[in-house]
């Protein structure tokens, strides 16, 4: 990396008290310093070097102000062309403030560094450094919550809260293979660990208003647990089940044309859980399709067909 190159701009009753303090330090970071009594020389022009070499080349320009250096026309000349060189070429103009003095009318609009210890000033130096070389001190930037992330929601009506409380129930209920979601359980997810419990239950309440789930209540808690609704199932699947119309023709076919009738079986059959074959069981029985008896245990046995759905898979 080449060393950033800095004019250094004081007045000469500044320089045993701070500047060649402060300019040795620089260097020691890395910095280029143009001090005068480093760069010029017996018989070089005060004007040249300063102006054409010194500040010309500056990539950032420091202007120690004191109660000497804000009376210098000499200071005051430089401070000029650093103003113009900042305007025209983008050059840094970093005032450092070392005492209790006017700041120029020029430097008003402009962040300046205040040493209020010229023995004890590394906190300074280090926001001299960072502003030198471009360097931000903001902290790293983090994940933000699950409610502003994440994909945006498939189904119309729902903000990024409900879809992941959406998402989340019916993962539970349907990968699961649970037959509800009690209200702890919910309060334990991960995802919702940044979301305030009254936007949960905002949620919950839009999701039952819209009939995607049932909330059973209890006295003494929020909830007791709640339900995917066979239409919220529907809704869920359709917009984030990948081939959904696929297995429900798969489903289908299996009952019509294998004889295989029980929920376990079907499962099996398309590697799903029973949770999801039971409700496409219920959208199947609902809309007229099959009729089926449900036992003990979660089992479930289609014992009759419609002639409607053997006609609609013998001509698909």
């Amino acid at each position: 990396m080449i060393a950033p190159k800095v004019f250094l701009s004081h007045a000469s009753e500044d320089k045993d008290r701070f500047v060649l303090d402060f300019a040795l330090k620089l260097r020691e970071n890395g910095v280029d310093v143009w001090l005068d009594q480093w760069e010029i020389k017996l018989g070089d022009s005060l004007v040249e070097k300063i102006f054409e070499e010194g500040l010309k080349e500056a990539l950032a320009v420091i202007i120690v102000l004191s109660n000497a250096s804000v009376q210098k026309s000499w200071v005051l000349e430089e401070l000029n062309v650093s103003v113009v060189n900042k305007i025209s070429r983008g050059t840094r103009l970093i005032p450092v403030v070392i005492d209790d003095c006017e700041v120029p009318e020029s430097l008003r609009s402009t962040r300046w560094v205040r040493v209020n210890d010229l023995d004890d000033y590394n906190t300074s130096l280090q926001s001299i450094l960072s502003a030198i070389f471009g360097l931000e001190n903001k902290p790293m930037l983090g994940q933000p919550p699950a409610r502003f992330s994440g994909p945006a929601p498939l189904i119309l009506g729902l903000t990024r809260v409900d879809d992941l409380v959406f998402r989340t129930i019916a993962g539970i209920q349907i990968d699961g293979d649970s037959g509800l979601v009690e209200w702890g359980r919910l309060c334990s997810e991960t995802a919702f660990e940044d979301i305030p419990q009254q936007e949960l239950l905002d949620s919950l309440a839009i999701l039952e208003q819209r009939s995607y789930i049932r909330i059973v209540r209890v006295i003494g808690a929020p909830l007791s647990h709640v339900v995917l609704t066979d239409y919220g199932f529907k809704h869920f699947a359709e917009a984030y089940v990948e081939g959904y119309q696929e297995l429900v023709v798969r489903i289908a076919a299996l009952i019509v044309n294998e004889n295989v009738s029980l929920n376990e079986n079907l499962a099996s059959r398309i590697d799903k859980t029973r949770s999801f074959v039971d409700f496409v069981l219920n959208l199947l029985e609902s809309d007229g399709h099959i009729k089926v008896s449900k036992y003990m245990g979660g089992l479930s046995n289609v014992w009759e067909v419609s002639a409607s759905l053997r006609r609609e898979l013998h001509n698909a």
